[in-house]
C-alpha cells in the first residue's frame, strides 16, 4: 500500500512548525515525529492528511535533563534514548521500565516519547506512565506555550487536548520516591498490550503512604484507578488488601470486547495485573527502606 498524495514541510524552528500548522488548519495537517504510528496508518489509508509537518529538524525538541525535583524530556527524544538514559533511571525509573515494553528495538530507535503521547493510542504504554507520574505536557501554539496535566491531556482514543495548530515540545515528570512497577499482558511480545498497569507505591513504616495506579485496556483511554488508590493509601499491606484494591480498580469498568479479548477477559486481566503491579512496586519500596 502507498499513502495518498500529500505536501511535505520540514521546518527548523518551533515557530515555523506552528506557523505551518496554523496556515493549513483547514486542510487537517498532521505532525510527523517518529512516524512509527502515522506512516502505517497513511499506507493503509486510514489517515489521509494533505500536509505533513516533519519535526525531525526542529531545534530544541530533544534532550533529557534533571531539573530540580523533576525530569524534563524533549518531545522528539527517541524512545531508545529515554530507555537507557541515566537521568531517567534516576528521575523516573517507571518510565524506563515501561519503554522496554514498547514494540521492538527498531521501533524504539525511531519512535519518540512525544509522538507516542500525542498519538494517544488507548493501548499504548506511555499514556499510562504519564498519568501515574502526574506528568505535565508542554504545548506550543500561535499564542505561545501552555502546560497541560496528563489527566487533562488524554481525551479519548487517539484524541488529546492539543489543538490542530499546537505541537508537543516537552514532558515534565516529577520525581517520586518509593517503588515502581509496569506490567502488561500481550498476545505476543512487542505487540500492544491487552491490559497494562503502571504503579507507584511509597511506604511510611508499615503503612502505604502514597499510591498511583494507571490502567489501560478497560476504558477508551488510560485511566487512573483512584478507587484502588484509596483502598491502599494509609493501610498496612497484605494479600487481602491488594486483592481488594484490584477489585476496586475494575469496579464499574465497561470495556469493549474485541478480537483480542472479551470485555470480561479484560476485567479479569486488569484485576490480575493490578495485583502484580502493586505487589512488585510495594516490594521495591520496602527494599529501599
Amino acid at each position: 500500500m502507498k499513502p495518498p498524495p500529500f505536501r511535505y514541510a520540514a521546518p527548523s524552528t518551533v515557530t515555523e512548525a506552528v506557523g505551518l500548522l496554523a496556515e493549513q488548519a483547514d486542510a487537517e495537517p498532521r505532525v510527523l515525529a517518529g512516524g512509527q504510528s502515522l506512516i502505517p496508518l497513511m499506507n493503509f489509508r486510514l489517515a489521509e492528511p494533505s500536509h505533513l509537518v516533519d519535526l525531525r529538524n526542529v531545534a530544541g525538541l530533544t534532550g533529557i535533563r534533571l531539573d530540580g525535583d523533576g525530569l524534563v524530556i524533549g518531545a522528539m527524544t527517541r524512545q531508545s534514548h529515554v530507555e537507557h538514559a541515566p537521568e531517567v533511571a534516576i528521575g523516573a525509573p517507571l518510565l524506563a521500565e515501561a519503554i522496554g515494553f514498547v514494540g521492538h528495538t527498531p521501533i524504539r530507535n525511531s519512535g519518540t516519547i512525544g509522538g507516542s503521547l500525542a498519538h494517544a493510542d488507548p493501548a499504548a504504554e506511555l499514556p499510562a506512565v504519564a498519568l501515574a507520574l502526574d506528568a505535565e505536557l508542554v504545548a506550543a501554539g500561535p499564542g505561545g506555550t501552555r502546560t497541560i496535566a496528563a489527566a487533562d491531556f488524554l481525551r479519548g482514543p487517539f484524541s488529546t487536548a492539543l489543538a490542530t495548530d499546537e505541537i508537543l515540545t516537552e514532558i515534565r515528570l516529577p520525581r517520586r520516591a518509593g517503588g515502581h512497577a509496569f506490567v502488561e499482558f500481550t498476545r505476543t511480545h512487542g505487540t500492544f498490550a491487552v491490559v497494562a498497569v503502571a504503579a507507584l507505591v511509597e511506604v511510611d513504616g508499615d503503612r502505604i503512604a502514597r499510591v498511583a495506579l494507571a490502567v489501560t485496556g478497560i476504558a477508551p483511554t488510560a485511566i487512573r484507578a483512584t478507587a484502588a488508590e484509596d483502598v491502599l493509601t494509609g493501610a498496612v499491606p497484605d494479600d487481602a488488601l491488594i486483592a481488594a484494591a484490584a477489585d476496586a480498580a475494575v469496579a464499574g469498568a465497561r470495556p469493549a470486547g474485541d478480537l483480542h479479548a472479551s470485555a470480561q477477559t479484560r476485567i479479569e486481566l486488569a484485576r490480575s495485573q493490578v495485583r502484580r503491579a502493586v505487589a512488585l512496586a510495594l516490594h521495591r519500596a520496602q527494599d529501599q527502606r
